[in-house]
């Protein structure tokens, strides 16, 4: 599956995020761990949360952190919940994989969203990312924890949607080659294989 062809299966799902038995703290524990470990900042400094989705429910906490929020998403309906619920906010409607970051950030998330990018993306992706974190920026994302690497789609949710993992060790490593220090790695849903990844750009 592409990534459009993710945007549009969740197009047809957002109801899932916004009914009132969603869990709103998802997610919210591993933010704050993360933006823990920034380093204090001086003038400007920009966060981007890749995959936002609709909630917006991590922006209280990024802002908090005296960064400005982007948010990225290849689903157009998400979007539009987004911003019509936080509309001085910046959001881009477009493939990650494609886009051309529009500057440095001390801060870059991908929660629950990074497993979706097609396998043979996902290295220069992570790459990219860690190319445009700033010096100590930190970078937050979850995957799956597995050995190896392998992808599968699934329709738990409904449509089918796609899921790809590199394998853990292969994460680490990519992170590591790209100047990147490890900060934190947690199987948060243990015995499942979700996994949360926390890593910072070393300084030169």
């Amino acid at each position: 599956m592409s990534p459009e062809d993710t945007g549009k299966a969740y197009d047809t799902i957002t109801h899932l995020w916004t009914r009132e038995q969603f869990n709103s703290q998802n997610g919210i524990a591993a933010y704050e761990k993360a933006l823990s470990f920034l380093v204090p900042h001086q003038g400007s400094a920009f966060a981007l949360d890749v995959g936002c989705g609709c909630t917006n429910r991590f922006i209280p906490h990024i802002e908090k952190a005296n960064l400005q929020y982007e948010g990225i998403d290849i689903s157009a309906t998400m979007l539009s919940i987004a911003k019509e619920n936080q509309p001085s906010g910046t959001f881009y409607h477009e493939d990650v994989c494609a886009f051309e970051l529009p500057q440095n950030y001390t801060f870059i998330s991908a929660w629950d969203s990074f497993w979706h990018i097609p396998l043979e993306q996902q290295q220069p992706l992570l790459e990219k990312f860690c190319g445009n974190l700033a010096e100590n920026g930190v970078l937050l994302f979850s995957c799956g924890g597995v050995e190896k690497a392998g992808s599968h789609t699934n329709t738990t949710m409904g449509p089918e949607v796609y899921y790809a993992s590199l394998g853990l060790n292969a994460y680490l490593s990519i992170l590591i080659d790209a100047g990147c220090i490890i900060r934190h790695v947690e199987f948060d849903q243990h015995p499942e294989q979700h996994t949360v990844v926390i890593a910072q750009k070393t300084s030169t």
